[in-house]
């Protein structure tokens, strides 16, 4: 295969969408509020959002993803080329970068990092650099990556939170005995490579980012980014309460507004309601082991009750109580912005009568219950499963519904502890394998920590990582769909845009489709 050389040049997509016409304000304070706190700041330690949505902002990855959410872009790395055969991912380091100490960025940093994100003892994301076989320092300037295969989502996966690139020194500095100890110990005050630099963290209730002096992209004006001093992020798991405050002026701008409150925020003329498109997908979680951790049976180890809850679901009715015509029905588990989606209709079509015959042929008994996981405070996890709990029950399924906090239901869900939860994904790189790995290929994370497993789908996944045949590559991803489809390990719901509200002095926020939300350049407009 002749891949030929790629070179990117330095005007990123990010930053034209980042910034407006008009000259930005530099300096000053931006409050950011969370529907909840991060769970720890380590890129190869961690796989929720909380955790990466924030670590973006710290730490730089040698690519950067473009504002679509589909290409790449300059990073820590001003160009890379792939040789003729494939099998050598050659990097050019941009001169002059320095950690948020001050301290220089160097070739042993990027391996040293590269090494650790690949390494099967660290996390569960080495998968993304499976390929690469070893790593080398070519000169000060050049990094190169031997490849065991040619590896066509390599330059996506350069782009990724977990390869980013944190100082050696001091984490190997850090106190523990073990690489996990040191780990924790430099995630409690990260040193980073990104537009911000961490401050403070009082857990559960706040975090403070503040600019980094040393960062290398340039504003509009010529000047280092970011624009702005200091972005607070304070947690309020509550919705109403984030939009109180926000209205108020108490805060500059909330996440994740329930739909319901979408149209109202838009006719504030105090603020900006944004829906961002997206990558994100709504769905229903289920633990399809034979016995729950209570050692109690469990009715959704049997494939026809999985199908029987999907066929009960009205996704259009589902929709409209949720997000009020916002969303669209998922007709993968991917959505439809993913690379290789396959899909010919909405997954599952609405049929009360099958779904009644396959519980019937389940032996599933009038009044069986099942729980399901909800964040506590969440107006659209309450919207769902109360809507759920409504369809289910016409079917003779009875719902009940546990609500918790995020850091209870995060260590039940990675636990097994749960029968089902409400769940939400967002790409985190222009390529199937990402959402693939985590929610079919059981050597992952047991598939969604679901404990569903097909080998034929695992073989299909590692198939699919070595293929640079793109033809084939896209029939082994619908393949995986199709089989995946018919175990139904999830309820599939729908996909939806990320609703986030502003105040109007706020310019230049975005969160790409792949959910990164992107400060470097926002400002508050004087």
């Amino acid at each position: 295969m002749k891949s030929g050389i790629r070179l990117l040049v330095m005007a990123g997509i990010l930053l034209s969408l980042a910034t407006g016409a008009e000259a930005a304000t530099r300096g000053g304070k931006m409050i950011y509020a969370r529907y909840a706190d991060s769970l720890q700041l380590d890129p190869v330690l961690t796989d929720a959002n909380v955790d990466i949505w924030i670590m973006t902002n710290l730490f730089d990855t040698l690519l950067q993803p473009t504002a679509d959410g589909k290409g790449v872009t300059p990073g820590l790395a001003s160009a890379y080329q792939v040789s003729d055969d494939g099998l050598t991912f050659t990097l050019t380091l941009r001169q002059g970068t320095k950690f948020s100490d001050g301290s220089p960025i160097t070739a042993d940093d990027i391996k040293w990092n590269l090494d650790r994100a690949r390494n099967p003892k660290e996390g569960i994301w080495n998968f993304i650099l499976e390929s690469v076989d070893s790593v080398e320092i070519k000169g000060a300037d050049t990094v190169a990556l031997h490849l065991k295969h040619p590896d066509p989502t390599l330059a996506s996966g350069l782009a990724t939170f977990n390869t980013a690139i944190l100082p050696m020194k001091p984490f190997e500095a850090s106190p523990g005995a073990t690489e996990d100890d040191k780990a924790k110990a430099f995630a409690e005050h990260p040193i980073g490579s990104g537009p911000f630099m961490f401050d403070s963290w009082q857990r559960g209730t706040q975090m403070v980012l503040k600019r980094n002096p040393y960062y290398w992209q340039m504003g509009e004006d010529g000047k280092p980014l970011p624009y702005l001093d200091e972005i607070d992020f304070p947690v309020i798991p509550d919705d109403a309460t984030r939009i109180l405050k926000l209205q108020a002026g108490e805060v500059d701008g909330a996440e994740l507004i329930p739909y319901a409150r979408v149209n109202e925020l838009k006719g504030d003329p105090n603020l900006d309601m944004a829906l961002f498109p997206s990558t994100k997908i709504e769905f229903i979680t289920m633990n399809v082991r034979p016995k729950l951790t209570n050692g109690s049976a469990n009715p959704l180890a049997d494939e026809r009750v999985r199908q029987a809850l999907n066929y009960a679901v009205d996704k259009p009715a589902l929709i409209k109580v949720v997000t009020f015509d916002v969303g669209k029905p998922t007709v993968s588990f991917m959505s439809s912005a993913t690379p290789l989606v396959s899909g010919d209709g909405p997954a599952y079509p609405y049929d009360v009568e099958k779904a009644k015959a396959l519980l019937k042929e389940a032996g599933i008994a009038e009044g069986t219950e099942i729980h399901s996981l909800a964040l506590a405070g969440s107006a659209d996890e309450t919207a769902i499963l109360s809507t759920l709990q409504q369809m289910w029950g016409a079917v003779g399924v009875k719902l009940v519904i546990d609500q918790v906090d995020n850091a209870t239901r995060t260590a039940k869900y990675r636990a097994g502890d749960f029968q089902m939860r409400c769940s939400l994904w967002t790409d985190d790189i222009a390529d199937p394998s990402e959402i693939t790995s985590y929610f079919a290929y059981f050597p992952n994370i047991q598939s969604l920590h679901s404990g569903y497993e097909d080998k034929t789908i695992n073989q299909l996944y590692e198939d699919g990582q070595k293929q640079a045949d793109a033809a084939k590559r896209a029939d082994t991803y619908k393949q995986i769909q199709q089989i995946y489809m018919k175990a139904a390990p999830i309820v599939f719901l729908y996909q939806s845009p990320y609703p986030v509200a502003l105040r109007k002095s706020v310019k230049g926020f975005v969160q790409i489709p792949l959910g990164n939300n992107i400060f470097s350049g926002a400002y508050i407009e004087k």
